[in-house]
């Protein structure tokens, strides 16, 4: 509790006890004549409303000033004001304590979300370790340029993005990813500013400045969130300034309009005094705090939940965005797969497995090529180098060199042919590597991006919250993509396209769309920043994407993981479902009470709870946006 909340709570306390205090007080006993026993009680009760009401009445002063009356300060000190004058002083004092305690309960509330993500967003350092000649200082990260080497010792965070030159540790990716499971890092790794190192001391290339490290454009993404509003926001924001007016108008004339023709149309008592209450009460239980606090905190509640579990939404009006999401569209590498090449499938002929990958990894020894590297991987042996000779790489065909002595051919089915060797690619996904030794082929490999673990579980759990069509747009072959479309159970796919082409084919659905259904497309290369931005919803595979596709995205998903993406969806779903029981909630309990409160079945107490009461109800709603449940993690690890 901060110490304006300190000072208001002891205002609520004196206030409750002077209240308490006067209730009790036989004023009868002490003041036997009326009329001064009247200008008494106004002027004790005018002390407690003083006290906890005299900020109320000063905010008042200054719209009113400022030539904007009509707000919810405005509305309380000409209730409790007008109370006061016509008599009620217990219940304009009580109105004004009641209100502010409303007001105590909504700051703290605000106070304790934003604590909870400010506690998650503080993952930038104050302070870096620079090495300079084997001496080690402490400086400002602003200060560090790119290609510095940096130490961090066990237990400090990592405060700017780089590659380990040296060192072995565990580190804690929790406050980006949400995952509760350290990652191993080591030399050559690349590790991310805001993590956390955990057991050993490393040494860190920096790669980045601080204000383009992972840590500072979280932050930036969080703090910025609010700016971007929803549409219920906005709705809100413009029905308060009209509804607001609108009810004191009603206010006026129910206190005036009223007796004016019961005096002078009808010829009966104008009764002022029943109708200037009615009109207060009316000013009361019209105060709209309840939509004007509950709708940004029940965003603001659930785009924190979702950092919590490293999903940064940029603004409320994705989430709603996303709540609204029918079709989902994923790019294939480094989205659905991992973007890792590896030897899936191994057919030789007149040799063994093993003899035909050792052949080929030999042959492809000197090459840097992706293919090459899952050869090498798949042979899991160190490499003499010498045993290769009259190495020939040619482009676009494959490599040729003799190893051990004998003639080896690895590649494309071209190079088979200018050997004279007819083949014909198998009908499997994948790169194809077909392989001739002494001008005799010796079988095919074929070398896949592996489909990430949790895919399938991701595409499985967008169905269950509704998703009615997921799409993969990939540049991948047609075998490929049709063979990754059916392990995963996609509804649509498209193959061979080019960057320009998945926009064509993301406009191609954008127009197939009913009503206020959305659609979100899931990147993670700068290929894909084009598509991102296209979309209704652009989601980024932030951890391993890339710049240009987290700045084009409304989206990061921080792990990589496809199985957050129907979480982030139930989440914006559940805010989306509290933001609209709030808003029925408020304008039902508002309208109902304010029409009781017309015809006098209501009370200037029944008026406080339809204010403050619904404000309080509608933000312990609001409050349950912050609450996940981690069991829609299907396959997110370490959750």
């Amino acid at each position: 509790m901060n110490k304006k909340q300190k000072v208001m709570l002891v205002r609520i306390v004196i206030t409750s006890i002077l209240m308490v205090t006067l209730y009790f007080l036989p004023l009868e006993e002490i003041f036997p004549d009326e009329d001064i026993r009247r200008m008494a009680e106004a002027g004790l009760y005018f002390v407690p409303y003083l006290v906890i009401g005299y900020d109320i009445l000063r905010k008042a002063v200054l719209c009113i000033s400022h030539g904007d009356a009509f707000d919810e300060n405005f509305l309380m000190a000409i209730a409790t004001s007008g109370a006061m004058v016509i008599g009620e002083y217990e219940e304009g004092a009580a109105v004004m304590l009641f209100y502010q305690i409303g007001e105590l309960f909504q700051s703290y509330a605000v106070g304790r979300s934003r604590r909870n993500i400010t506690e998650l967003m503080d993952i930038r350092p104050d302070y870096a370790n620079i090495e300079t000649d084997g001496e080690v200082r402490q400086v400002d990260p602003d200060e560090v340029e790119v290609g510095s080497l940096i130490l961090v010792q066990p237990g400090e965070r990592i405060p700017l993005d780089g590659v380990i030159e040296s060192g072995n540790t565990n580190i804690d990716t929790r406050a980006l990813t949400g995952e509760s499971v350290p990652r191993e890092a080591g030399e050559g790794d690349e590790v991310l500013s805001g993590c956390i190192n955990m057991s050993g001391v490393i040494r860190v290339r920096t790669t980045k400045e601080a204000d383009e490290s992972t840590a500072a454009k979280i932050i930036d993404m969080v703090e910025n969130a609010g700016a971007k509003k929803s549409r219920r926001e906005k709705f809100i924001t413009r029905f308060a300034r009209v509804y607001t007016p609108i009810v004191c108008v009603l206010a006026v004339l129910l206190a005036v309009g009223v007796p004016v023709v019961r005096s002078f149309f009808i010829g009966i008592d104008p009764e002022w005094s029943i109708w200037i209450e009615r009109a207060l009460i009316m000013l009361v239980i019209s105060c709209p705090c309840a939509l004007v606090i509950s709708i940004p905190l029940s965003f603001f509640g659930g785009i924190g939940g979702a950092s919590a579990n490293g999903i940064l939404v940029k603004g409320s009006n994705y989430l709603e965005a996303l709540a609204e999401t029918k079709c989902v569209v994923f790019d294939k590498t480094g989205t659905l797969s991992k973007g890792v090449f590896e030897v899936t499938k191994v057919e030789p002929q007149g040799m063994s497995s093993e003899e035909l990958i050792r052949y080929a990894a030999y042959a492809e020894s000197f090459s840097k090529h992706p293919i090459s590297l899952s050869l090498k991987k798949a042979y899991g042996k160190d490499i003499d180098k010498r045993e290769v000779v009259d190495y020939e790489e040619i482009s676009g065909h494959g490599v040729m060199a003799v190893v051990d002595g004998r003639k080896v051919a690895a590649g494309h089915k071209r190079l088979m042919a200018k050997l004279n060797i007819n083949v014909e690619n198998p009908d499997v996904p994948g790169t194809v590597i077909h392989v001739a030794v002494d001008e005799v082929y010796a079988g095919f490999i074929v070398i896949s991006d592996v489909v990430k673990e949790c895919s399938a579980a991701a595409i499985k759990g967008l169905r269950q919250e509704g998703v009615t069509k997921t799409v993969m747009l990939t540049g991948d072959t047609e075998n490929t993509a049709r063979a990754v479309a059916k392990e995963l159970g996609l509804d649509m796919y498209r193959a061979e396209l080019l960057p320009g082409n998945k926009v064509e084919e993301v406009e191609k659905l954008l127009a197939e769309k009913k009503g206020k259904e959305q659609l979100a497309f899931v990147g993670d290369g700068i290929n894909d920043a084009p598509v991102l931005t296209r979309a209704d919803v652009g989601i980024a595979m932030g951890a391993l994407g890339s710049d240009a596709a987290i700045e084009a995205a409304d989206i990061v998903i921080m792990d990589d993981d496809p199985a957050r993406i129907p979480f982030a969806i139930q989440i914006a779903r559940k805010t989306l479902a509290i933001v609209n029981q709030n808003i029925w909630l408020a304008i039902g309990v508002k309208v109902l009470c304010i029409i009781l409160g017309a015809v006098g079945y209501a009370n200037m107490w029944f008026a406080i709870f339809a204010d403050v009461g619904v404000m309080v109800i509608a933000i312990l709603n609001a409050i349950r946006a912050l609450q996940v449940d981690k069991s829609g993690l299907l396959c997110a690890h370490g959750n």
